[in-house]
C-alpha cells in the first residue's frame, strides 16, 4: 500500500521552475490525503497569475507515477501570493506594490498599466490601480468611469477615501476629483501630496498587487512614492525606437540608483510591430526592431514582452474596455504580460531583500 511519505519524496524530486528548489522543501505540497488508490493534495503557488501552473502539475503526476501507475490523482492548484515587504503605516494590507514607468510620454504606459492590472485580476488576484499621472490622468476614460466619485468613510475619526470599483479593480486617479476636461496645474508638492492621499488616505483593503501608473519622465512623483512605500519594483515601459529607448534608460538608471534602488521586474515593448488585418502574417516594424530587448539585455534585466501597434486595442482604450477585457488575440497578449509580471514579482520576492520605503535627502 502506498504512503503519504512515498508520495512525498517522489514529490521532493518535482523542481519549482524559477525558484529551483523542490516543492516540499519550498513547503508548496499541502493538505496531501492518500487513502487506497486515491491520492489528493493542494499545491500552493507564489502566485495565481502562475505561468507554469500547468506545467508543474504534470511534473507532479509524472513524479507519483514512479511510486505506482495505478493511483487516482486529484492536485489542487490555490496560490498564496508572496510579499517581501516592511512594515509600513501605509498600505499595510496590500503585498506588492508595482510601479509602471517610462521615460516620456506617448509609448502607452497607462495602457499597459490598466491591462496589466486587469490581466492580474483575472487570474484571482486582488488589484487596485492608482493613475498617478496626475497633470494628465487617463485611467477613467479607459475604464469608461468619467463621471465616477469615490465615496468617504470615517475611520478612526479621519475621513478615508473609497476607491472606485470597475471590472473587479479598485481605481483611483486625480480625474475622479477633478471636473471632466479640466486642466490640472498643480506644482511639484501638491502633486506629490496628492499621490501621498491616494496611498494613506484611502480604504485600500487587502490586496495582492497594486498597480501605480507613473507620469512619464523621473519627478516629484516618483521620488514621494518610493519615500512613502515600500515598493516591490518597476516595469518600464517602452517603444522600439532610439529616442524612446534612450529616455527609458534614464528611468531604468533612476530606480537602480543606490539612494533609491528599487527592482526593475523588467521591460515591455510597446507598439513593437504593426500587422494589417488584411494581412495577418505580415509585421511591419514601424519603429524599429528589438529595442526593448536591447535595452533589457544592456541593464541585465528582464524582458517581459512585446505589444504590437493593433487598432482594437485604441479602440478598446477609447471605448472604456480595456483589450484584456475582449475576448481576441490582444487579449492573450496581456494576459501573458500579466503572468511574466507576477512570476518577476515571485522571484525578486524568493532572492531579493526586504523592501522599505527611500531614505533620500
Amino acid at each position: 500500500m502506498t504512503t503519504e511519505k512515498e508520495i512525498l519524496a517522489a514529490l521532493a524530486t518535482v523542481e519549482e521552475p524559477d525558484l529551483k528548489k523542490d516543492l516540499v522543501s519550498l513547503n508548496m505540497i499541502q493538505n496531501l490525503v492518500v487513502e487506497g488508490k486515491k491520492v489528493r493534495f493542494t499545491v500552493v503557488l507564489t502566485t495565481p497569475a502562475c505561468p507554469l501552473k500547468e506545467l508543474i502539475r504534470q511534473r507532479c503526476e509524472d513524479a507519483i507515477a514512479t511510486v505506482s501507475k495505478d493511483l487516482e490523482v486529484e492536485i489542487e492548484m490555490k496560490a498564496n501570493v508572496t510579499s517581501l515587504r516592511g512594515e509600513t503605516p501605509i498600505l499595510p494590507n496590500v503585498k506588492n506594490i508595482i510601479a509602471v514607468a517610462s521615460g516620456k510620454g506617448g509609448v502607452g504606459k497607462s495602457t499597459i498599466s490598466a491591462n496589466l492590472a486587469l490581466g492580474l485580476a483575472q487570474s484571482g488576484a486582488k488589484v487596485g490601480l492608482i493613475d498617478a499621472d496626475i497633470s494628465g490622468p487617463s485611467i477613467p476614460t479607459m475604464f469608461n468611469c468619467e463621471t465616477a466619485r469615490p465615496g468617504v468613510v470615517q475611520k478612526n475619526g479621519k475621513s478615508m477615501i473609497i476607491p472606485i470599483e470597475k471590472y473587479g479593480i479598485k481605481l483611483l486617479s486625480i480625474g475622479f476629483l477633478n471636473p471632466t476636461g479640466e486642466a490640472v496645474v498643480w506644482r511639484g508638492p501638491m502633486a506629490s501630496s496628492a499621490l501621498r492621499q491616494f496611498m494613506a488616505d484611502t480604504e485600500w483593503g487587502e490586496l495582492d498587487y497594486i498597480v501605480i501608473d507613473l507620469p512619464p519622465g523621473t519627478s516629484d512623483i516618483h521620488l514621494t512614492l518610493v519615500q512613502t512605500v515600500p515598493v516591490t519594483g518597476a516595469v518600464i515601459v517602452t517603444t522600439p525606437q532610439k529616442i524612446a529607448l534612450t529616455d527609458a534608460q534614464k528611468a531604468v538608471s533612476m530606480f537602480l540608483q543606490k539612494t533609491i534602488n528599487v527592482p526593475i521586474l523588467g521591460v515591455i515593448e510597446n507598439m513593437s510591430y504593426f500587422t494589417p488585418e488584411e494581412l495577418p502574417n505580415n509585421k511591419y516594424y514601424l519603429f524599429g526592431k528589438d529595442g526593448g530587448k536591447l535595452l533589457a539585455k544592456r541593464n541585465e534585466i528582464a524582458f517581459l514582452g512585446e505589444v504590437p501597434i493593433v487598432q482594437s486595442i485604441r479602440e478598446a482604450g477609447d471605448k472604456g474596455e480595456p483589450s484584456v477585457l475582449q475576448n481576441e488575440i490582444t487579449s492573450k497578449i496581456f494576459r501573458n504580460l500579466a503572468q511574466e509580471v507576477a512570476r518577476a514579482v515571485a522571484l525578486r520576492n524568493a532572492q531579493m531583500p526586504t523592501s522599505k520605503p527611500v531614505e533620500m535627502l
